[in-house]
């Protein structure tokens, strides 16, 4: 008997690790990337406690390692320089392990790519579903020349990201599902530290509307990320990125940590600035095209929890299918069925509590955050502090793929 083919389009955390789970149950997954080679390292992201059991139980933990570095010390600092020492990302409960995009998809990468077909520069172009499977028109993109075959495939798995070329195939267009937050994201690595830091020290400037991020890793450059809510995105992509930071971060001054941050992400040799929407969908499925991912429930990077719900996903996915030999549809609807409602509760507390942590809002939840976080650094309040953050981000540890 012929082994049952899926097509995999997105070459990211869930579309590998899509592969590596299909292929353990029997099947043969064929992954296409519409990139021309690997991406770089990508930014920083916390694996929760959702993420870690899943990695664990796809054995690629070890392998995905961790960039926490003990000695790690943080700070709030001004436009004019000032810093005052301050609990980190590290010191949030429930130990959420500071990684690398590229730790975890190289970890998947690395047993997936000896036993699969994967193909870069492709992207599907027409899905024709029916009873017996999905025909997929894919092109080939080589230099300048273009080819087109088309082949089937019993599931076709959407995990291309925000503006999935699935999804806009299979349901509709982007404008259909996307929630824009208004808010944009620049990332980058530094060349160089702030001066007066440790290469392994980190940094938050925080006003109303607008933070800049310092992220120390272990054995690897910092990276800054920053953030700034806009009523015009389309504004912010007509000129440089640079430009447009400065410009969010105006029109007082900079001042010396500020203009060294803009400064180093206009020098960087790989950066990524772009907008950041929500993916909401009635369904993630038809009867053999699923989405993953971003690509179906998008929460940006302000949840912490979009790397943990790709790999939850994927793992999950590979469980109901063995489940239901021959019976992709119904499949699909366990999956979904289990799934949705722990990420509805995710992409809600995006809003509640992951944008005003990354993004504060206004003045009062600045103060708020300074007021916790010396209840955080005091021996007095500390101890019922993380009692209540730990209460706050127990949702992040549950299992949901658990067979």
């Amino acid at each position: 008997m012929s082994k049952s083919r899926a097509l995999i389009v997105g070459m990211g955390v869930s579309g590998l690790a899509a592969a590596k789970r299909l292929r353990e149950i029997g099947w043969e997954p064929v992954i296409v990337e519409r990139a021309a080679e690997r991406r770089s390292a990508g930014y920083f992201i916390a694996l929760f406690g959702t993420g870690l059991a899943t990695a664990q139980r796809m054995d690629v933990l070890d392998a995905i390692g961790s960039r926490d570095d003990p000695t790690t010390v943080s700070y709030d600092v001004d436009r004019r320089g000032r810093r005052r020492r301050t609990p980190g990302f590290p010191d949030v409960p429930g130990s959420p392990r500071v990684v690398l995009r590229g730790d975890v998809e190289s970890a998947f990468h690395d047993t997936v790519a000896p036993h699969t077909d994967i193909r870069y520069g492709t992207t599907p172009t027409t899905l024709q579903e029916h009873t017996g499977g999905v025909d997929v028109t894919l092109r080939t993109t080589t230099g300048e020349e273009a080819t087109e075959t088309t082949e089937r495939f019993d599931l076709v798995v959407g995990a291309d990201g925000l503006r999935s070329t699935v999804r806009r195939l299979a349901f509709g267009p982007d404008t259909q599902y996307t929630k824009p937050m208004n808010h944009i994201i620049a990332t980058a690595f530094l060349k160089e530290q702030v001066p007066g830091l440790r290469h392994q020290d980190g940094l938050t400037f925080s006003e109303p509307g607008r933070s800049a991020w310092v992220f120390p890793f272990a054995n690897h450059q910092p990276g800054v990320l920053f953030n700034y809510r806009t009523r015009n995105e389309n504004a912010q992509f007509s000129r440089p990125p640079a430009e447009s930071l400065r410009r969010a971060f105006g029109p007082a001054p900079t001042g010396p940590v500020l203009d060294h941050l803009i400064g180093q992400f206009g020098q960087a040799d790989d950066f990524l600035f772009d907008s950041t929407h929500q993916v909401l969908m009635p369904t993630w499925h038809t009867d053999r095209i699923v989405l993953l991912g971003d690509a179906a429930w998008c929460m940006t990077l302000y949840s912490g929890m979009g790397a943990s719900t790709g790999m939850a996903g994927a793992d999950l996915l590979g469980t109901v299918l063995q489940r239901n030999p021959g019976q992709i549809p119904r499949a699909l609807r366990e999956w979904e069925q289990r799934l949705r409602p722990f990420i509805a509760t995710e992409q809600k507390a995006v809003h509640s509590v992951g944008l005003q942590m990354f993004v504060p809002q206004t003045r009062r939840d600045i103060a708020l955050r300074a007021i916790n976080q010396k209840l955080v650094s005091s021996p007095l309040t500390a101890r019922v502090m993380k009692i209540v953050m730990t209460s706050a981000l127990k949702h992040k540890s549950i299992d949901i793929a658990a067979p």
